[in-house]
Formats: C-alpha cells, structure tokens, sequence
C-alpha cells in the first residue's frame, strides 16, 4: 500500500483519548510544537493552551509537530504541505498559528514548520492571506529579539491570562488589514508585537485553582507516559543562574483538594501521574499528595525536586512507582560554588537524599552538573569530580553525571556574565573525565561546547540575529549563515557591561534591573581569588577578562 501522511496522521489520532474530534470553531487555531510529537505531548504548556482554546465555541483548536526525519523525508519527496493531526488540514489555510517555544535550539525547527507550511519565516513578507503567527514559552519570550523578523506577536506571560483577549482581539479585527491588526494586538497587556514595539509587563495567573492544567490528551506514544499534574508555579528559591527563579519568583500552589481531584477524575485512564512543578518536593503538603496517590493505587513520578526538602514520604512513593534512578541536581560542587549561584544545597542535603533512596532500595543515581559559571574555577571542577567520588562509594549503584556548559540566560543576575571560553571548558571536562575515569560504575554525559555556545548566542542575542535565524534550519545552517552575515561570535558570548542596553530591557518581570545587579554583586563577593590558567577564562571579574563592568 502507497504511503500516505493523512493515513499516518489518522493512525496516530487512532491511539489517542480525548482528542477534539469536532473543530467546528470560528478562528481556526494551529497550535504548533517545534519538535517531534512524542516531545510535544509530553509539554504540559500543550495541553493547558489545548484545553483551553477547545473550551470556546468560538475556537477550533488543533495540533501540529515537527514530523520523525523518515516522514519528513516522504513529505519533502511528495511536496505535501505540514497537516494538522485532528483534521489533516494545511498549515497555511488556519488564521492563527501559535508556538509553544521551549528551548532555543528549537528556533530552528519553527522555520522548518513554517516552510513545511508553505508559510514565509519572514513576518514582513507575509500578506493579509497569511495566518497571524504568534510565539509563546519561556525563551521566546524572556529574549524576543533574535525571533523578532519570524513572529508577528509574542504572549508574554501565561496563556490562561492573555489568550482569551487576544483571541477576541483576532476575531474583532479579522476584517482589517493585517498592520492594523498587529497594532492593535500591541495594545494588549502581556502582547509583544515587534512591528509596534512597547513595554510590556509579564502577566500572571493569581489564583491557580481557577484555570486546570493537567493532561488533556492522553496517548502512549509521549516521551513521558503519564497523566500530567501541575502541583505548583513560581520558585521561591532564587538560584542565581535560573530564569524561573526570578521570572517566576513568587511561589503558587494548587490546593490539596484540587489536586485530589483531578487524580481522582485521572484514575479511570489507568496512568502514572507526573507531578509537575519547578521543585515537587517544595509543594506545602506533598506528603499528604503522596499518600493520596498511593492511597488510589496510583503510581507517580515528578519532574524535580529539591535536595533540602525531599521527604522520605516521597521518594518511597516514587520507589513504590518503579522508580530505579533518583536524580538530585547539586548543580556545583564546591561550598564556594554553592554561594556564589545561591543554590542553598549542602554536601548533608545531597547525602541525605541519596540515604532516603537507598532505604527505599534505589541504588542507581543521577546528579546534574553546570561547568563554566561565573567566578569558577578549576578547582571548583575538581570538587565536582570530589563530591562525585563520595557520592559513588557511598550509594555503592550506577551513578550517571550529566555536566553541561553553563548558558547566561536573561532575567538572571548572571545576564552579565561571559560564556566560558572553549578552552576553559575541554580543560574542565578533561579534569572531570581523568578524574573519575578509575572509578568503576560512573558515566558522565554532557551537552558539546559548540552546541552550548549557540545556545547561548541565541539566549541573549539580540535582533541583528532574526535575520539570520528566519534562514536557518538547523544548527548547521545556523553557524554557517552566521559566519557568511559578518557576526562576531565572541560578541554574542561576551560579559556585558553594567550600564549596557540589553535587547530584553523594554519587558518588565516585576523585579528591577538594578535588583539583578546587586544580587551579581552579592555573588561576586562570594568568589575568592580566581586564578586564569593558560588561556583566560573570561571568568567574568574585570575587563582584562573580556568583562565590562567593575565590581
């Protein structure tokens, strides 16, 4: 039998629960994951916008994502258009298309879609014909600047809050001319719109209870087979070098009784229930959520949770789930580390949660690494291969070590600060690799440099960057229509000056820039002495460093 998209679209609906099946709406929607499907349906952020948008008579909501490389080749091969999965509908006859943005190198994928779609990447060369294409997520929408020239909108803030005007403004203004309605979207609160650039302020949902965000869809085929549960938004805990930290800063939690249930109306599905949630173990009454989920005959599993505030109660829960492998991200591993990022962790945190895993028979653990932060040294690496060791000898299991290059993200105290030089970072990944290389059981996993350091380009890039992310593909494509524009690399991986204007200063997070100053300077009052090895590491302390402010 001849190959067929439709076919392999319906065949994948086929295996799915609670699907909107009729998209009978007014305003056609296409909510777009700029990666494969299996990855897109296990974002939670889907399936609220899912649900939400379906919940309007007014909307017909449906679901697109990147195709597997061998579909993607078949398409290309037949100059079949992207469909949608709910109707095999083309891309370019919906009048909405909106992003979920995660990650950076996703960026790529996004033009990728839009071509599939047979929509132009370039927001100034669409006509009125063109659907509106609108970005949401956290990366897109901490740093628009490098996918200013792709985007007509940006939803700055959560979905509950700023869609349900937003989409009234769409359907009040489907008459007018596209510019028009671009200006007045710019009038929204928590709308981005490059072409009539204003200050905007990041909105919130203040009750959570009020808007659900659990698993909407349920199919086998994610990455992560579970009914998704948010506990709680926001991170109270203020590590210095994570966006959700600072730009989710005030903590939000769920009620217990909400929480119950919807575990209650997720029973009949038969599923694990994935807490969701910047720090799970931080949840007020998690014990009582365990206990809950057990008490249902449940199994359940967490995205994070906190050294400091794992209970005991947790992690048999999570043992009792099938859980082989606990993971723990002390980030660092010197005392000098911990308070420079402020991560509130102590070596007792860390060995006390890998004791509670192994009273509960889990004997395999995983610990997260960053290499590269300001003020670091490679003595600081030295003590992440130090405390490893320990670790190692204490559990006794399989320890896997996941170190990546750290990324200056903005909306961070460390905004500032320079990516590591690549030279500092093979020396850093070669002292932590012939450190433990004797040490039988021990894996280490990392991101590569070059892939960090796009990354990192495009986390604080600014809009000179759009341009040359509308062409690009891939990464590949990327760096080489990167090279052939003239761009500087090491200006886009630099320290930034104090004083400088950054390409995110007109979005307000609720927090001052001056704030994020003096928390830098806090850090750097924690760091002693660096010492550059052969080759600086543009650590970040002065301008002989490649660093322009004066601390």
């Amino acid at each position: 039998m001849a190959w067929s998209y439709e076919a392999e679209l319906r065949a994948r609906l086929e295996r799915e629960q609670n699907f909107v099946g009729d998209c009978g709406g007014h305003l056609r929607f296409a909510l777009a994951y700029p990666n494969s499907y299996r990855v897109g349906m296990s974002n939670l952020g889907i399936h609220i916008i899912y649900g939400l948008l379906n919940s309007r008579r007014d909307v017909a909501c449906e679901r697109f994502f990147l195709p597997e490389a061998s579909t993607l080749e078949k398409i290309s091969r037949a100059n079949v258009p992207l469909l949608s999965l709910e109707t095999q509908t083309p891309l370019q006859k919906f009048q909405v298309v909106g992003f979920a943005v995660s990650f950076e190198p996703d960026y790529f994928n996004v033009v990728k879609m839009l071509k599939l779609g047979k929509i132009n990447p370039r927001s100034s060369e669409r006509t009125d014909l063109d659907p509106i294409i609108i970005a949401g997520g956290p990366c897109a929408t901490f740093n628009p600047a490098p996918l200013a020239e792709i985007f007509d909108a940006f939803v700055v803030g959560e979905g509950e809050v700023i869609l349900p005007p937003l989409i009234d403004e769409i359907i009040a203004t489907e008459h007018l001319p596209r510019s028009q309605r671009l200006e007045r979207l710019s009038r929204l609160a928590g709308v981005y719109v490059p072409k009539f650039p204003r200050r905007v302020a990041r909105q919130w949902l203040t009750d959570l209870d009020s808007s659900p965000a659990h698993s909407t869809i349920l199919t086998d085929d994610a990455e992560f087979n579970m009914y998704l549960l948010e506990t709680a938004r926001g991170c109270g805990r203020h590590c210095r070098f994570c966006m959700a930290g600072y730009c989710f800063r005030k903590p939000r939690n769920r009620s217990l009784d909400v929480l119950k249930k919807n575990i209650a109306d997720a029973k009949k599905f038969g599923k694990k229930i994935g807490l969701m949630g910047a720090a799970i173990s931080d949840y007020p009454q998690i014990d009582a959520l365990c206990k809950f989920i057990s008490d249902a005959r449940l199994q359940m599993s967490v995205a994070s949770f906190r050294a400091d505030s794992v209970t005991a109660e947790l992690v048999q829960s999570l043992a009792a789930s099938g859980l082989k492998t606990l993971t723990i991200a002390p980030e660092v591993g010197s005392d000098k580390m911990r308070a420079v990022v402020n991560k509130g962790l102590t070596e007792e945190n860390i060995f006390t949660a890998v004791e509670l895993g192994l009273k509960s028979n889990i004997k395999n653990f995983r610990l997260y690494f960053m290499v590269g932060l300001p003020f670091e040294e490679l003595g600081d690496v030295e003590a992440i291969a130090e405390l490893s060791a320990r670790v190692k000898k204490f559990c006794g299991g399989r320890l896997t070590l996941s170190v990546n290059p750290f990324v200056p993200k903005p909306f961070t105290p460390f905004q500032w600060a320079p990516f590591a030089q690549k030279k500092y970072l093979d020396a850093a990944f070669k002292l932590l690799r012939g450190a433990l290389k004797s040490i039988r059981g021990v894996e280490i996993i990392s991101e590569s440099v070059r892939s960090a350091q796009v990354q990192a380009i495009l986390a604080r890039g600014d809009r000179a960057l759009s341009r040359i992310v509308a062409q690009s593909e891939s990464v590949q494509d990327f760096r080489q229509n990167f090279k052939a524009a003239g761009l500087d690399e090491d200006f886009y991986l630099r320290g930034r000056d104090f004083d400088e204007n950054l390409p995110w200063d007109f979005l307000e997070q609720g927090f001052t820039k001056k704030y994020l100053l003096d928390e830098f300077k806090r850090a750097a009052a924690l760091k002693s002495t660096p010492k550059c090895f052969d080759g600086c590491t543009r650590c970040g302390v002065c301008k002989a460093h490649g660093f322009g402010g004066a601390i």
